[in-house]
């Protein structure tokens, strides 16, 4: 049994599409749908279950595990960077997720552990996924301070060498559509572009960054599950990763890829950036994807073009977006 809490989210269920892609459906789905449209998420896939996250976290309190599992993909967790309720991101990213942790450990279970890139703040130390660099980040805000806690704790505890802990960057692609405000710019201008036929980015606030030139690193969904495969078919590859494209590429850059995609002339809108944002924005994320390398993994993401055109013309403009096997 494969484990993947938050597995109707979006990177979670991607997760079991790919693993169906490869033959696997003995699957345990674990998340809590609430009200939106997650469910939608889970409709192609094939899977064996589906658990509610409180009715799993009474397993991981029993201590047995009743499931024989083979690994958890621990995904499940609020990932809104905008989220101010502390004590509820203390409790869901890094308390549930030592659970998780140490009943993996128990059980001899491979765990391959979703961290994030917000955990390097503002980039001033770099975004190398150095582990002695690890505990002197500053994350820019709360969602980033839950995932950086989890990795101190792995690393000070010494299990970090039992299990992946991946810091994924700027992921967008199919399957993100239930996320509202934090969906990716991808999926936003796509229906921002069909309705009005232009697009707003933000202005910069910076001399050295033109409009638009803010820089991120974009890495298509289908790229990442892809590392997740590798990762869980080498059980002995363990520590910290960067999850990323490697390139740093432009918001103007993005919306190029996009307009092509939808055969339309580009139309960009420069806009002032809203106050409650303007301390917290990154204006530059690069992946320093050597340790993964190092590690084995060979294969170069997907150019951002070609990521933006399969998502656009295979997904976001078909009758049905969602991931099938």
């Amino acid at each position: 049994m494969i484990i993947v809490t938050g597995g109707a989210g979006f990177i979670g269920s991607a997760f079991v599409w790919k693993l169906n892609t490869l033959g696997l459906d003995d699957i345990l789905v674990v998340d809590d749908l609430g009200r939106g449209d997650k469910w939608k998420n889970l409709v192609n896939l094939r899977f064996a279950d589906y658990m509610r996250k409180d009715a799993f976290a009474a397993y991981l309190d029993a201590g047995a595990d009743p499931f024989g599992t083979s690994a958890v993909v621990h995904m499940g967790a609020c990932s809104s960077t905008t989220e101010d309720d502390a004590e509820y991101l203390m409790a869901n990213n890094y308390g549930y997720s030592k659970k998780v942790c140490e009943r993996c450990l128990t059980w001899g279970a491979r765990l391959i552990n979703a961290s994030s890139a917000a955990t390097y703040g503002d980039g001033s130390l770099g975004f190398d996924d150095d582990p002695d660099t690890a505990p002197r980040l500053k994350p820019l805000n709360m969602y980033g301070f839950s995932k950086q806690l989890f990795d101190r704790w792995a690393l000070s505890r010494g299990v970090m060498d039992r299990i992946a802990s991946l810091k994924f960057f700027n992921v967008f692609g199919p399957n993100e559509y239930h996320k509202g405000d934090m969906k990716s710019v991808v999926c936003k201008a796509y229906a921002q572009i069909r309705e009005t036929g232009r697009l707003r980015l933000f202005k910069s606030r910076r001399d050295d960054y033109p409009d638009g030139g803010q820089k991120r690193d974009f890495v298509y969904v289908k790229d990442v599950v892809d590392v997740m495969a590798w990762l869980l078919e080498r059980p002995d590859v363990c520590g910290l990763f960067n999850v990323g494209s490697g390139r740093a590429e432009t918001w103007n850059a993005l919306a190029a890829a996009v307009f092509a995609a939808m055969d339309l002339p580009e139309h960009i809108e420069y806009v002032d950036m809203p106050e409650t944002i303007r301390e917290k924005y990154q204006y530059y994320t690069k992946a320093e994807t050597s340790r993964l390398r190092r590690a084995g993994w060979d294969r170069a993401a997907r150019p951002l073009a070609e990521a933006a055109a399969d998502y656009v013309k295979n997904h976001l403009a078909t009758a049905d977006p969602y991931l099938a096997p």
